[in-house]
């Protein structure tokens, strides 16, 4: 190739969250970031396998990272370096707080385009991350934690679930009234417009405006029915880009 034609490697640094690291080759690994300048990153990392010390320790989910990277312009940018900067020991010492950190992170992985800045998202996944990782044994269950930021994270990129009036004709639902909620067209839809799946009671209702309003509370409000909340995510999110 000419030396005209070689592609300039653009250097960037940048916050990070590893989200998913896949084998590729003899020693290197694929490493997938959530990254704070350019949204969800893949990059190639040389002699991952083999324990480089350019990433000791940085590939390890959950833990705020500091990447540099180069891109070419190719569908993979080249990790040079990345470092711990906001290390969240205290999340790892639960199952159920890595358990909900696993699900966030996965669902931030689906929500993010490639090399698109999501700064909302990413401030939502940061903020739930420090706060599972702050929970003491008398808090409340990180499940509650969870639902909240997923609802967040669905309004965050524009994916938000529409629950105080009918997505069809508008007409809006009273605060103590259930709701069926229909995924695919991004909210409730009233008895009179039809063709909804999915039975939203009024608290949960009221649970997910107060979470995706980022209320004060609004955990404590959640909790009691984060399950439901979760399966609203859930169902949400495989509406607009499925799940694998």
């Amino acid at each position: 190739m000419p030396r005209s034609a070689r592609r300039v490697a653009r250097r960037v640094v940048t916050d990070a969250l590893v989200v998913r690291t896949v084998a590729y080759g003899e020693s290197d690994v694929v490493a997938t970031f959530l990254t704070q300048e350019e949204g969800k990153v893949a990059a190639i990392v040389r002699g991952a396998r083999k324990g480089s010390r350019r990433t000791a320790g940085a590939l390890e989910p959950v833990h705020t990272v500091r990447a540099t990277y180069e891109d070419k312009g190719t569908e993979l940018v080249t990790l040079k370096e990345a470092s711990v900067v906001r290390p969240r020991t205290r999340l790892l010492a639960r199952l159920e707080r890595i358990e909900a950190a696993g699900t966030l992170l996965r669902w931030g992985r689906h929500v993010f385009p490639p090399k698109t800045a999501e700064p909302a998202a990413f401030a939502t996944i940061m903020e739930t991350l420090d706060a599972l990782d702050a929970l003491d044994e008398r808090d409340g269950a990180p499940e509650a934690e969870l639902a909240c930021a997923g609802l967040r994270l669905l309004a965050d990129v524009g994916w938000g679930v529409e629950l105080a009036r009918c997505v069809k004709c508008g007409r809006p639902c009273p605060d103590d009234a259930s709701a069926q909620l229909d995924p695919g067209r991004g909210g409730i839809v009233c008895r009179s417009c039809g063709g909804a799946r999915v039975l939203v009671p009024a608290a949960v209702r009221r649970a997910a405006l107060a979470a995706t309003a980022r209320a004060p509370g609004a955990s404590a409000l959640a909790a009691p029915h984060a399950a439901a909340l979760a399966e609203i995510v859930e169902a949400a999110m495989a509406a607009h880009a499925g799940f694998e």
